[in-house]
């Protein structure tokens, strides 16, 4: 089983308690049906606006062992409160980078 790490929006942790990321995560359904079932090993905020967290913890989540590091759907899509990150297409771009081939990059959950 792959190991992943999710990075979540820091406006949204209050209201959403990522059960939904969990899920398809170990069901391997939505983004993961790709790779399977996954073991999470990290979950963790983009650190807030505008994300400047965000590399240094995927970065972290390798070092933990994610093969997978996944930008949840509360940052690509706005779920739930219907606002998709502004920041995110500046955060994606800066992850994949950070990331140069030691992880596989995914930029939804569900």
């Amino acid at each position: 089983m792959k190991k992943a790490g999710i990075i979540r929006c820091l406006q949204t942790e209050d209201m959403c308690s990522g059960t939904t990321d969990f899920v398809c995560a170990r069901d391997g359904k939505g983004a993961f049906a790709e790779t399977g079932p996954v073991e999470v090993v990290g979950f963790v905020t983009c650190g807030g606006c505008p994300g400047k967290r965000a590399v240094p913890r995927a970065r972290m989540m390798i070092e933990r062992g994610a093969e997978i590091v996944v930008l949840s759907s509360c940052m690509s899509k706005g779920n739930p409160i219907q606002y998709p990150c502004p920041h995110f297409q500046a955060i994606r771009e800066a992850v994949e980078k950070a990331l140069a081939g030691k992880a596989v990059l995914i930029d939804w959950t569900h």
